[in-house]
């Protein structure tokens, strides 16, 4: 509840009047009764009588609610409210719209047994509203005695044909008005050549308050900072939009962050302009044109690194890097996480920010490394409120407790489900004693043992079978992401293994063991209405030590089992389902000392590599088939592939 009849409206239409008049050029064109206004240092007219308002009241058949009452009290009616209202109605100039404009039966058409409060609120107010606007640039003020609070407050709706958007609703007069004064500061704050400069109480106690919650937010009180930031950007004050879009990014935020009026300032162009590329580049249904939009007032040379950045960001070479020791922690941050160790660069990266500068007055945070392509994945919403509470920028403050890691440690994550229920089945292959650039050498047959760059597992899979050109039936090459699986070993990764065949599956354990140990498990025990299956073998030295592979709820097993390890504690009574997989992982890592970095797998990017067959080649008899791709395939008046130019299959 809101006592509306305690506000000062003549304080604040005083005010509001002065700093008009004060925004004013002495060479501007003005009607008559604009320059009266200016020159009286008066927006408002002489206060309405009770008996004015009555009069009114009666005429209209309701009686007004407190907030216009009080408001026609101090003034009966307003000049300039806002930008696009230029006469507000007062006693003698306030009428029932009753659907005049038929917008109401406009919006009826658009309703449907689905609509909700809002949407029906939205046509109804069109015959319900009393109508204030009197003269206006297309734009309608309605204030709605149907939509009444338990103050006997109407809402007002204001409505503009330019601005494509259902009418907006203000909670009161007292509201509407305030808003609309914000709205007057809006379009004042950046005066066009030859206009005076827009500097009055209100803008010196804004930016005060801008300077205030700066510092606030260095010391780590991003809360209390972003909504005095919030309060003075509806002002329109000019730093107050580039630093509350800095902590909105770091929240995880990126709808309408631009870094207004900060990212265009060669200062602190290396750390703005590449989250800005970074979202852009992210959506490929965006004109590079719109680039120059966005960036708006940016010199040559700015924009010059901004389509260099949007380079790097779409072929993924863009690298952050910072002064410093913030910066010393960056290169070790980025070296844990692209072997996906994600929560060890993270505290990485916490444990020095302290120590970090700002590159000016209006930077907040270190923010270029969210568009780097392997640290980017390290932000989530909560390490960004914890990033945002960490004092920094040489400003004193209270630490914050550590954020929870992203990695439950161990295998068991796997038997999880996944956002969409995706991973079914995976494979992996675990090696003891080897670093993960050296696993191409192990699982190849010596082809193509370099890296790829880091990439998700959605855009590695989509980007192997670009440009692939044959498919067979008994090849199975498997794109595995590479990396730390706890100390002393390295993992490859499958999440998209074909179906497991178990009359052909060769395990690369004793190929890939030489001089080492190697750990391979496939998992198939949710695959629907496929065979259920789950494989394990582990060799030493290029010899299998022992194995067993589960499959059509039969068990066939090699070598010497450890006692934790055997497949009929797993398998059985409890049936072959989530319980045994979890069951069976949880067995593997402790007997191991293994772990799977589940952020860096699912969310991360990891550098990737293709695997030698994971089958054996089919032997005489046996039916396979290949597929080669030769392009775009002309078809004949039937509609099929030309023989000599379609796929190939036998």
């Amino acid at each position: 509840m809101t006592d509306t009849t305690a506000f000062d409206w003549r304080s604040f239409l005083l005010r509001w009047s002065e700093e008009w008049a004060d925004s004013l050029s002495d060479d501007d064109t003005r009607s008559e009764d604009d320059e009266a206004a200016r020159q009286a240092r008066r927006l408002g007219f002489p206060p309405a009588s009770e008996a004015r308002i009555a009069a009114m009241e009666k005429r209209l058949g309701r009686r007004m609610p407190p907030s216009y009452r009080e408001f026609l009290k101090v003034s009966d009616g307003w000049r300039h409210a806002g930008g696009f209202v230029w006469l507000l109605a007062g006693t003698a100039e306030a009428r029932w719209h009753d659907d005049e404009s038929g917008l109401g039966a406009m919006y009826e058409e658009y309703l449907d047994e689905d609509a909700g409060p809002e949407e029906r609120r939205e046509a109804d107010v069109w015959r319900s509203g009393l109508q204030l606007d009197v003269e206006s640039d297309a734009t309608y003020v309605l204030m709605d005695p149907d939509d009444a609070d338990e103050d006997g407050e109407w809402a007002v709706y204001t409505w503009a044909s330019w601005r494509a958007a259902p009418p907006e609703r203000h909670a009161n007069f007292r509201t509407f008005m305030t808003d609309m004064y914000r709205e007057f500061h809006c379009l004042r704050a950046d005066p066009g050549d030859g206009e005076p400069a827009f500097v009055n109480d209100t803008t010196r106690r804004l930016d005060a308050q801008v300077e205030a919650a700066r510092l606030e937010a260095l010391r780590g009180g991003w809360e209390q900072a972003g909504k005095a930031l919030d309060d003075a950007k509806e002002y329109g004050r000019p730093r107050a939009a580039g630093l509350h879009d800095q902590i909105r990014r770091l929240l995880g935020e990126t709808y309408l962050v631009s870094f207004e009026g900060v990212a265009t300032d060669p200062r602190y162009a290396r750390e703005l302009l590449p989250p800005l590329v970074a979202e852009h580049a992210a959506h490929s249904y965006r004109d590079d044109s719109t680039l120059t939009f966005d960036l708006r007032g940016a010199d040559d040379e700015l924009m010059s690194m901004a389509h260099a950045l949007l380079d790097q960001m779409r072929n993924g070479t863009y690298r952050y890097t910072a002064a410093g020791p913030f910066g010393e922690a960056v290169e070790r941050a980025r070296e844990l996480a692209r072997w996906g160790d994600t929560d060890g660069a993270w505290r990485t990266l916490i444990d020095v920010l302290p120590l970090w500068e700002p590159l000016g007055p209006d930077h907040l945070a270190p923010l270029g490394w969210v568009a780097d392509p392997v640290l980017g994945p390290l932000l989530t919403p909560e390490r960004g409120r914890e990033l945002l509470s960490t004092p920094r920028g040489g400003q004193a403050g209270e630490a914050p407790g550590p954020t929870t890691g992203l990695d439950p440690g161990g295998l068991a994550w796997l038997a999880e489900p996944d956002p969409g229920n995706n991973r079914t089945s995976y494979r992996f292959v675990l090696m003891e004693g080897v670093e993960p650039e050296e696993l191409p050498g192990r699982l190849t047959d010596g082809e193509a043992t370099a890296l790829n760059e880091p990439l998700t597992s959605w855009d590695a899979h989509r980007g192997s079978l670009r440009d692939k050109k044959e498919f067979s039936s008994y090849d199975d090459r498997a794109l595995m992401a590479v990396g730390r699986a706890g100390t002393g070993w390295s993992f490859a990764f499958d999440g998209h293994p074909a179906p497991f065949d178990r009359r052909r599956f060769v395990s690369p354990a004793a190929g890939a063991s030489l001089g080492t140990r190697a750990v391979v498990v496939w998992s198939d025990l949710r695959a629907g209405h496929r065979e259920r299956s789950f494989h394990l073998s582990v060799a030493r030295d290029g010899v299998e030590q022992y194995a067993f592979t589960y499959a059509d709820g039969e068990i066939g097993q090699s070598g010497e089992i450890p006692r934790t390890l055997d497949p009929s504690l797993f398998f059985g009574e409890r049936g072959d389902g989530t319980e045994a997989e979890r069951s069976l992982l949880d067995a593997v890592a402790t007997e191991f000392g293994v772990r799977l970095p589940r952020h860096a797998i699912v969310n991360g990017r990891l550098h990737t590599f293709v695997t030698r067959s994971w089958t054996r080649p089919p032997r005489d008899g046996e039916a396979y088939m290949v597929i080669r791709v030769h392009g775009a395939a002309p078809t004949s008046a039937g509609g099929e592939p030309s023989p000599e130019e379609g796929p190939e299959s036998r």
